[in-house]
């Protein structure tokens, strides 16, 4: 983060459950002070929480690439990885995926896929079954005839995709998931290579996926792009002749009655947490004085 600010990358003041702690707010990994706004460092670490406490770090994203090849550099290739996903069988995309290598005409197959619901209704118990195909079989007379038909290469599709789903399907690199170890990860972990879509270059993946990592003991720590830090800093760039980092992380909200009043005209469009439509529409309806009310806000309506 401090090589990010001082090369001009920017950096998010930060956000998330991290932002609730004071131990990374005094080294400077957040800059908003969780003892002035009351955040919640329980919403960071607590003696329930059964997954590892992470902080999520929000870098412009044209600059997200010089992070992570600085870290690289700094660390060490064989210390520094990305995080491998798995893309598994979804219902549609398997009943897709052999429709075609059983030779089904596309119109068949397509017939099938939109007898796939979106949801089942719920049952008795207040709970709707899980779209799978085993359910819609079920549920679906349409699919039930097809699954039964004396024509076997309908009903083999049907069949083979019933067996097939859930199966993973291909592999991928996570957004912004990144393994920094204390010892070369190969005595840790299994490692694959892939291509970097951006820099072409080639960088280390590990072969398990972020739930796994932190059951060995690694901890995944999630550098994201975030485009509106870019477009703030092409915007103080060219309009206001200054540099980011002289501004923003210096911003204090002394003036509350004119930062709310334009908040609750809706004036939020292109802020990375409340630019969509129920956030507009409950700042029109409440009347919120204090950031420290802002702070409550976010917390609850984040959650809807």
């Amino acid at each position: 983060i401090n090589w990010a600010k001082n090369n001009g990358v920017p950096v998010g003041p930060g956000r998330g459950s991290g932002a609730g702690s004071l131990v990374a707010y005094s080294l400077g990994i957040t800059d908003l002070d969780p003892l002035r706004y009351n955040l919640l460092f329980e919403r960071f670490l607590n003696p329930d929480r059964v997954s590892m406490p992470d902080i999520d770090i929000d870098f412009d994203d044209d600059g997200r690439g010089q992070v992570l090849r600085w870290v690289t550099e700094k660390y060490g290739k064989e210390r520094v990885a990305h995080i491998i996903t798995y893309g598994t069988m979804a219902t549609k995309s398997s009943i897709k995926d052999v429709a075609r290598v059983q030779r089904l005409p596309l119109s068949e197959a397509d017939r099938l896929t939109k007898l796939i619901p979106d949801k089942f209704p719920e049952g008795p118990d207040g709970k709707a079954p899980k779209v799978n195909i085993a359910n819609c079989l079920k549920y679906v007379p349409e699919l039930q005839q097809a699954r039964n038909s004396s024509d076997m290469n309908l009903a083999n599709t049907l069949r083979y995709a019933e067996m097939l789903e859930g199966t993973v399907r291909q592999t991928g690199v996570h957004a912004c998931g990144v393994i920094i170890g204390a010892d070369d990860l190969t005595n840790l972990v299994p490692l694959s290579t892939a291509v970097d879509k951006e820099t072409s270059e080639e960088m280390l993946v590990t072969q398990y996926e972020g739930s796994v990592i932190e059951e060995i003991g690694l901890i995944k720590m999630d550098f994201l792009g975030l485009k509106t830090l870019s477009i703030i800093k092409e915007a103080f760039s060219k309009y206001f002749k200054c540099e980011f980092e002289t501004i923003l992380y210096k911003l204090e909200f002394d003036n509350k009655k004119d930062l709310f009043d334009y908040i609750k005209k809706s004036g939020v469009s292109g802020e990375a947490s409340l630019d969509f439509k129920d956030a507009k529409k409950l700042y029109k309806e409440y009347n919120l004085n204090y950031l420290e009310f802002e702070v409550i806000f976010v917390k609850t309506i984040s959650k809807l």
